[in-house]
């Protein structure tokens, strides 16, 4: 079976589009500045590391998980919006002292 060129001039068009939808779908799905977890928090160090002695933190603290905190390393609720948007369950890690009676 072969084709006539005529019949080319149609496939080439649908084909190259399908190569270009096909393209972006990869290139979406790639690794990219959406899909980078910390957007904002301490870029301009190679690793953001925060450190705290549990007898210095209060009766209870939530650490920021989601990296979308305007409070980080605390949590003030931003999760709830990244979780609407991308579909995601993150929450934050919630610490609270033992009462010594416990």
């Amino acid at each position: 079976m072969t084709i006539e060129g005529k019949y080319w001039l149609c496939i080439l068009p649908a084909a190259g589009a399908v190569g270009v939808v096909a393209y972006m779908v990869v290139s979406k799905m790639k690794c990219g500045k959406d899909s980078v977890v910390n957007q904002s928090v301490m870029k301009d160090q190679e690793k953001v590391v925060h450190s705290y002695d549990m007898e210095d933190l209060a009766d209870s603290v939530a650490f920021c998980r989601c990296w979308r905190s305007k409070k980080f390393p605390f949590c003030d609720g931003a999760h709830n919006a990244h979780n609407k948007l991308t579909g995601d369950n993150v929450g934050p890690l919630c610490l609270s002292k033992k009462s010594k009676g416990s």
